[in-house]
């Protein structure tokens, strides 16, 4: 086995080592963190918790003068922590993604330059099958830095979408400069029962979403979006989406328990850490309610 082989299938720590410039940095690191995870792009792996293995090697400023404050260098506990979170979060088909986000949550540590994340699937195989990423500080997006602001999440019931006062509700909500996440429910008539639980959930998901483009042909305002970033992004921007449930429910770690228009908000709600929750034209517990007839939000 060659140098350069050998390199290639050693820890990333060692990697690390052999691609430092002149100043070489401090680095902390994670070796074989095993846990398990729903992840997959095939049907199979849907509902199936597999085995994961992570290394990671973070390399940080140097610092000086830290008189054994850990508070002052990147805790081991933030790598663990990245990696939770990111698996606590929605369900991923693939590998890179996951190393991706894993490796954008480490870099967000202020003293954190670079980062070698591998991720290893032990399950699907005599073999462990993985990915491996570098990723600099400088390569994140420029707003990766910044936290979402806490939105408002508004239910819209199915008067509110037809009342003569949405344009000026979508007015209120611009003015007031918060960013807001528009919910619905299903439309008014009835959607099929198949007797199949796997179907007819993604049938009833299709069918609120069905409503969410009703609302955005609406007006140019209601931009409909189905993932946490772009959510996260419109967010930051101070915009309004109009929310698609089916991607993210469908691929949450921690699913809302059903499917009402109710169960849906309340859950969204807590997943962005909404500042308000507004119902309009139904009541929903926990949230301020209004009647679709009144041409000012409460």
């Amino acid at each position: 086995m060659t140098s350069e082989i050998a390199l290639a299938f050693d820890h990333p720590e060692a990697r690390a080592r052999a691609t430092e410039g002149d100043v070489i940095p401090d680095r902390i690191s994670l070796r074989d963190y095993v846990t398990s995870a729903d992840i997959g792009a095939y049907q199979q792996e849907r509902g199936k918790r597999q085995r994961l293995c992570f290394n990671v090697v973070v390399e940080v400023n140097p610092v000086t003068g830290i008189e054994d404050d850990v508070d002052k260098v990147v805790s081991y506990d933030r790598i663990t922590e990245a990696i939770e979170a990111e698996l606590a979060g929605e369900r991923l088909n693939l590998l890179e993604t996951l190393a991706e986000n894993v490796a954008a949550r480490i870099l967000l540590a202020p003293l954190a330059r670079r980062t070698f994340v591998r991720i290893e699937k032990l399950d699907l195989g005599p073999g462990a099958l993985g990915v491996e990423i570098v990723r600099t500080r400088e390569a994140l997006p420029i707003d990766a830095t910044e936290d979402a602001p806490e939105p408002w999440v508004i239910l819209l019931g199915n008067a509110a979408i037809a009342s003569p006062h949405l344009t000026g509700w979508l007015d209120q909500i611009t003015a007031s400069g918060h960013p807001a996440i528009l919910c619905v429910g299903p439309p008014e008539q009835t959607v099929e029962d198949v007797g199949h639980t796997f179907v007819q959930r993604r049938m009833d998901l299709l069918d609120i979403e069905q409503n969410a483009w009703r609302l955005a042909a609406l007006d140019d305002r209601c931009v409909v979006r189905a993932t946490r970033s772009e959510l996260d992004w419109a967010a930051k921007k101070r915009n309004i989406s109009v929310w698609a449930p089916s991607k993210m429910v469908l691929d949450a770690a921690t699913p809302p328990k059903g499917l009402t228009a109710a169960d849906l908000t309340q859950w969204l709600a807590r997943e962005v850490s909404a500042s308000r929750i507004l119902a309009i034209g139904l009541t929903v517990d926990g949230a301020e309610t209004q009647s679709a007839d009144s041409p000012t939000l409460a």
